[in-house]
């Protein structure tokens, strides 16, 4: 498993500067600071059938498919402590409260150095580590926007790359990057995988069971 992260925490006053063990430059980024309002409880505390909780799952599995990664948290949650106890950079965001395309600012801003992003999603932890992979290699070759699909559906993680920082970091509401991919439709790379759960994520708690997370 790579790891060549800190867990130190950055902000958008204090970006993390690019480093030996940044490959390419390409920045995951897991976006771990939503509210999950239809959960009905912390969704990335709740217990997964291997015992392992949501948010934790998802950080194992996107660590061990890229050695840079970076978490968008709010303060003092369950994710942010099993960020830093992995040892991951982390970047607290308490105006996540307000949508995903703020977290998603926040994440860039913190990380402006980097060559491209692929913004994970911390409620999605049957995806598989190459997918990811792939999505980050595609972004790293260049492409300006990368994504998965599934049997021709669409998924996550969605790759950007640092030329559409400025439209990236004024996102704001909880949009997350659509209006950016509606903007840029026509550039998009979408990569085929084998992988539903490139599609699947945890609203409630039914969504729980099924398929082993990655």
């Amino acid at each position: 498993m790579f790891n060549g992260s800190t867990g130190i925490v950055f902000s958008a006053a204090n970006p993390r500067p690019e480093g030996p063990d940044d490959p390419c430059g390409v920045v995951v980024l897991l976006l771990a600071a939503g509210l999950g309002r239809r959960f009905g409880s912390d969704k990335l505390a709740a217990l997964l059938p291997d015992g392992r909780p949501v948010g934790a799952a998802t950080l194992d599995l996107v660590r061990s498919a890229w050695p840079r990664v970076t978490c968008v948290v709010r303060p003092d949650t369950t994710m942010a402590t099993l960020a830093r106890d992995a040892g991951v950079d982390c970047i607290e965001c308490p105006e996540a409260v307000e949508g995903m395309g703020v977290s998603l600012a926040a994440g860039v801003r913190a990380t402006a150095l980097a060559a491209g992003w692929v913004v994970a999603l911390a409620d999605m932890p049957f995806l598989q580590p190459a997918t990811v992979r792939q999505v980050a290699l595609a972004v790293a070759a260049g492409r300006r926007l990368v994504a998965p699909t599934w049997r021709g559906t669409r998924g996550h993680p969605v790759g950007f790359h640092r030329s559409l920082i400025d439209e990236l970091t004024g996102l704001t509401g909880d949009e997350g990057a659509r209006q950016v991919l509606a903007r840029h439709a026509s550039e998009l790379q979408v990569v085929e995988v084998d992988d539903p759960g490139i599609l699947r994520d945890i609203d409630r708690p039914a969504d729980l069971v099924g398929s082993q997370a990655g």
